[in-house]
């Protein structure tokens, strides 16, 4: 019997305000969940469309967010 530990990477955007939301790579694509959020924003097939969503997301005249892999 084996097992497989499938790891999906996680990036959190952080704006002046603190965490602004999080991408996350899965089988689909880029995940995008903003901080608070019960559901997803949405899912993009590469990581730049999935940055620049949620950045559309925050509130207007954000600056643009910093992006950390945890």
């Amino acid at each position: 019997m084996s097992t497989t530990d499938t790891k999906h990477p996680l990036w959190v955007a952080y704006g002046p305000g603190g965490v602004a939301g999080s991408i996350r790579k899965d089988d689909d694509g880029y995940v995008v969940t903003m901080a608070g959020a019960s559901s997803v924003a949405g899912t993009y097939p590469s990581m730049e469309i999935a940055k620049r969503a949620l950045h559309a997301h925050m509130r207007p005249g954000s600056d643009w967010p910093s992006f950390r892999e945890h």
